[in-house]
């Protein structure tokens, strides 16, 4: 939080250089991630998520967002309406880490990364992500590899794709 006087009264304010944790979901028939010409993961109807960690992430915003994917209402019920989650379709969830998520495109034409979380903040995040998905979808979540150059195939279902971030709660 940074602090500001105005009017003779101190203001908190939210610091927007903080970026939050990213999710973009997309709801597939299918996804794989294939490593070196193996397939690592695949799963069938369910949700491939691309997760950026960013350098001020915590366990808050991994709680919110794991439950909030889980529980998230954008699978189709018997009347076509999005009306089911991911755990209401018995679906299945595919995560992959892809810093990214976090590019500032602001200067020039080469992305910067700077608010990506290092790998040594980024790793056990991911790991408490997968882990916390899995238990609020109450189903083993399959992933790609860290820092992995990954071949990510899916087929998009709708096509529905969503972005998160867990700052702003949207």
């Amino acid at each position: 939080m940074k602090r500001t006087w105005q009017n003779g009264k101190e203001e908190a304010k939210a610091n927007p250089k903080i970026n939050p944790m990213r999710a973009l979901l997309q709801r597939v028939s299918s996804a794989s991630v294939t490593i070196e010409g193996t397939v690592k993961s695949s799963i069938g109807p369910g949700l491939l998520i691309l997760l950026g960690i960013e350098h001020e992430d915590t366990a808050d915003d991994i709680e919110w967002l794991c439950k909030k994917i889980a529980a998230l209402r954008i699978f189709s019920d018997p009347a076509g309406l999005m009306n089911l989650s991911v755990q209401d379709i018995g679906g299945e969830c595919l995560v992959v880490s892809q810093f990214t998520l976090h590019a500032s495109t602001k200067k020039g034409n080469r992305p910067s990364f700077i608010r990506a979380a290092r790998p040594y903040t980024a790793i056990p995040l991911y790991q408490q992500f997968v882990q916390k998905l899995a238990a609020e979808s109450g189903r083993p979540v399959q992933t790609g590899a860290f820092g992995a150059d990954m071949q990510v195939a899916l087929l998009n279902d709708g096509p529905v794709t969503i972005w998160m971030d867990s700052k702003s709660k949207e």
